[in-house]
């Protein structure tokens, strides 16, 4: 117990007498390092961001931009976390530090107002700053500090930051330009940056974690046998993996559990194989992680990771966590259904391999058994070529869906030789649209059987009214995605 600590700003702190529930955000505050805000406590405002040096994709480490709110500081144990306050250098003795080129161009172009939301903007633009593979289009504009016009993407700068690393961040003062000019106006790490630097060295080895505090518990274990094990003695227990679910109910219902397991260490589930006839994608790789291994290899995977939430839950929500909620609203289960995903259950028995398709039984439940995990996603291949992930909502970023709709389509020489739609937001559990599927196949690619399938679509699961959509619209809305699929399709051929 006395020996779990966490590395902030280069200092070693222990995280004792904290509680097991106690977030990173808590644990910071109480620590005087303010920067570090709430605002909304759910993952959605972005004012708690903070780095945290993950194991990196293009390099041994990543620095990460996370939600601090949702994050208990347990699940840290051993890590190494950079907050507002540390990207400055300290001065001398008496004298200033040197603003992170980050904090001086959100200064000089007017990105601060109250302020309240600047540190989170600053270490979630942070995280972009120091992405290895950001390249710049317009060297001479962004090394001058100026920001170009000719660039035509108006989400990606000169200086090839994505905006859509702000996506998780608000902001109710500057209106975003001026936060967007000093994104786009900074230029690259120096080889003097000593948080540049840092990427070429490994992250912190995940800790064995054995946290205990007013009879509550956080586990991590070694070994995926262990952590089935312990599961197998406490089916009670909480599995989190990036905990933007657990952190929300933590946070708005003040649920706790008197034991929580972590996997999102586990190395048996962070692994992403390619074989010759599936492809098989950890549960615990978070889908930040995910996007950037397949490089676009998976198009409709692809076209779900800028859909889904924000940068800052992408950066922590994994495949598997959107999977063992069994939300009917979850972003990820209508397109590993098109897909016909399978999931890989591990417990202390073994595994076995099921598919999605017969994964959901009822409102937030599914097959899975007390004390089994998710270890896995098999996709298998060949994909089919005509795919499409069409979410309506009513923000366009980091908005739960009204409804989700994913296609995957085989059309030979103008004839549907296979679909599969998934649904989600239309009934107790994500659900395949079979009687769609079975109307397109077989028939050719016209506006007529499009029409026709679309008829059933509109009938497919049993819409409800709630706050988010009539049950009208939602029926509309699925109908209208197959023609929008249709009008795209047949665009791209006669273009």
């Amino acid at each position: 117990m006395e020996t779990a600590r966490i590395t902030v700003n280069g200092n070693e702190a222990p995280i004792s007498p904290a509680a097991p529930h106690t977030t990173v955000l808590d644990f910071l505050r109480e620590r005087g390092l303010t920067g570090t805000k709430e605002g909304c406590a759910e993952g959605e405002c972005g004012a708690c961001s903070v780095l945290v040096a993950h194991p990196g994709v293009n390099k041994p480490t990543d620095w990460v931009a996370v939600n601090a709110c949702l994050v208990p500081v347990a699940a840290l144990d051993g890590q190494e976390i950079v907050t507002s306050e540390g990207l400055a250098t300290p001065g001398a003795p008496g004298t200033p530090p040197t603003l992170h080129p980050v904090q001086e161009e959100m200064a000089v172009r007017g990105g601060s107002q109250c302020g309240y939301c600047t540190p989170g903007f600053i270490c979630s633009m942070a995280a972009e700053y120091y992405r290895p593979d950001r390249c710049a289009h317009a060297a001479s504009a962004a090394d001058s500090g100026a920001v170009s016009a000719d660039h035509t993407d108006p989400e990606h700068g000169p200086n090839g930051f994505d905006l859509h690393a702000l996506s998780g961040n608000l902001c109710r003062c500057t209106g975003y330009r001026p936060i967007r000019d000093a994104a786009f106006a900074v230029g690259q790490p120096t080889d003097e940056d000593p948080l540049a630097r840092r990427r070429e060295q490994s992250p912190p080895a995940p800790a064995v974690t054995e946290y205990t505090q007013g009879g509550r518990a956080f586990h991590r274990k070694e070994s995926l046998a262990e952590t089935l094990r312990l599961l197998h003695e406490r089916p009670d227990a909480v599995v989190v993996a990036g905990s933007t679910d657990w952190g929300v109910e933590v946070n708005i219902r003040s649920r706790r559990a008197d034991c929580v397991v972590a996997v999102d260490r586990l190395p048996e589930l962070r692994e992403l194989l390619v074989e010759s006839d599936h492809i098989e994608i950890g549960a615990a790789l978070t889908l930040t992680e995910i996007e950037r291994r397949l490089d676009g290899s998976v198009p409709l995977l692809a076209e779900l990771f800028p859909q889904f939430a924000s940068r800052l839950i992408r950066n922590g929500a994994t495949l598997g966590g959107n999977l063992g909620t069994g939300s009917p609203i979850g972003d990820s289960p209508p397109v590993l259904l098109a897909l016909e995903a399978a999931v890989v259950l591990a417990g202390v028995d073994g595994e076995r391999e099921v598919p999605l398709a017969e994964y959901f039984t009822g409102y937030r439940q599914s097959v899975r058994r007390p004390g089994e995990l998710i270890r896995a996603v098999r996709v298998p291949l060949p994909l089919s070529p005509v795919v499409a992930f069409h979410k309506i909502a009513k923000r366009r970023f980091d908005d739960i869906s009204s409804v989700a709709v994913a296609f995957a389509l085989d059309i030979e020489d103008g004839t549907v030789r296979k679909a599969r739609i998934g649904l989600g937001g239309v009934a107790a559990t994500p659900i395949r649209a079979l009687a769609a599927e079975e109307a397109l196949e077989g028939e050719a690619w016209t506006a007529e059987t499009v029409e026709a399938a679309a008829q059933l679509l509109r009938a497919a699961g049993t819409p409800m009214n709630d706050h988010r959509a009539s049950a009208g619209y939602r029926s509309a809305m699925l109908g209208q995605s197959l023609l929008k699929l249709y009008a795209q399709t047949t665009e791209a051929v006669s273009s």
